[in-house]
């Protein structure tokens, strides 16, 4: 069903690898036996044709599965591979708390809705998406310089049946938040994301507010304490008869 995406695939790994002008000669190997096999491919006919094309898939997506093992400068989504690690577990779009998810969904199950524990806990919910929204659009700003070069790749992995690659995924996620979030032009924007994000930003202002009023209020306390002991809320001693 893919066969032809197959080879567009297998064409660009050897565009990539290089055939001549490469030092490494492992790579120039690898690239001349894959185009060998796409050219066995276009001069073939008939059933010589499907036994040949059958050869030549099962080498181009044996290698790559093997892409993260390429040279280095040659391998797919290169680029993103700092950030892969990172992207898994940033999805704003998860609810599942990045942060002491355990002890938070036990301590939420025991508590009234009412009570301030629960607003704690949802304040520390919130502050969990904000936190990972916010990453999520610096590392989608850092990577917006390999987007472009990137999308060739995941067009040539989705015609070629492999767009749930976990790289590839993260990649396609990579390239929508840089294209939401850090838009060319007026018309990128995606209006309801943009407002979301602005919502919850301005929510965690109030929370920060609110949580550096607590840290006062308790500072203030202490320096109420330490000057009453230092000085004035002292009592004397009453002067003997």
């Amino acid at each position: 069903m893919h066969s032809d995406g197959v080879l567009k695939l297998g064409e660009k790994i050897v565009e990539e690898l290089g055939l001549d002008q490469s030092v490494d000669t492992l790579g120039r190997w690898m690239a001349h036996y894959i185009s060998e096999k796409i050219a066995d491919v276009e001069s073939a006919t008939g059933e010589d044709r499907e036994k040949k094309m059958s050869i030549c898939a099962d080498s181009i997506l044996n290698l790559w599965t093997h892409r993260s093992e390429l040279p280095s400068g040659k391998r797919p989504f290169e680029e993103f591979e700092s950030v892969f690690n990172a992207l898994q577990s940033l999805d704003p779009d998860d609810a599942t708390p990045r942060y002491y998810r355990q002890i938070r969904s036990a301590a939420e199950d025991e508590h009234d809705e009412s009570s301030e524990t629960a607003e704690w806990l949802r304040l520390a919910s919130g502050i969990d998406y904000t936190a990972r929204a916010l990453i999520r659009y610096c590392l989608a700003a850092a990577a917006e310089a390999a987007v472009d070069k990137s999308k060739d790749w995941v067009a040539l992995a989705d015609v070629a049946g492999k767009n749930n690659d976990f790289d590839v995924r993260v990649v396609i996620n990579l390239i929508q938040d840089a294209e939401t979030l850090t838009p060319k032009t007026s018309a990128d924007i995606k209006q309801d994301k943009i407002k979301d994000l602005i919502n919850r930003l301005e929510a965690f202002s109030g929370m920060a507010s609110k949580i550096n009023s607590h840290f006062l209020s308790i500072l203030q306390a202490n320096e109420t304490t330490s000057d009453c002991l230092n000085s004035t809320c002292i009592a004397q001693p009453e002067a003997p008869q």
